[in-house]
């Protein structure tokens, strides 16, 4: 697979077709949306298992700035980054929603620092991407939105996405 070059030095968050509907009704991407347990991203063993940015109250946002997909898969090799890029299987397409981070900036925690959290907290048992994973505590506001691009096939360009089609 050849990494969409589109998501290099942005700051991402992903979601599905209809999941970004619902955040365009709210207004707001929520650290924890009214979606059932079972469709959530590591979810099936029970809450003292949820993924890291989850248990602090946050939103997981991709930082792929400088990625280089064969460097950190190399580092990282059971990183489960792949299944959400260039789309998440399981919904045939993903909605990648650019963040603008000067406009989150007051609860947002950067890769390296999450890591460094996760470290101090000895949180080892919640899982996370380290350094491509950041999180912003609460609510994302429409606002903060930059670019939105859509992939539906691995072969295909991330392309514009348009909320009427």
């Amino acid at each position: 697979m050849t990494f969409p070059k589109e998501l290099i030095g942005k700051l991402w968050h992903t979601t599905s077709v209809e999941r970004y509907e619902q955040i365009l009704v709210s207004g707001d991407i929520l650290p924890n949306p009214p979606i059932d347990d079972s469709e959530r991203w590591k979810t099936n063993k029970g809450s003292d298992l949820f993924p890291y940015v989850r248990i602090l109250g946050g939103v997981s946002l991709f930082d792929f700035d400088n990625f280089d997909e064969d460097d950190y898969s190399e580092k990282y090799p059971i990183c489960s980054w792949s299944t959400f890029v260039p789309y998440t299987k399981k919904w045939k397409e993903s909605v990648w929603i650019e963040i603008q981070q000067e406009k989150i900036i007051d609860n947002y925690i950067s890769g390296h620092e999450l890591l460094l959290r996760w470290k101090k907290d000895e949180a080892y048992k919640h899982t996370f991407m380290p350094l491509i994973e950041a999180a912003h505590l609460g609510p994302i506001p429409t606002s903060a939105f930059g670019e939105i691009l859509i992939s539906r096939s691995e072969n295909s360009k991330l392309v514009e996405y348009d909320v009427a089609s």
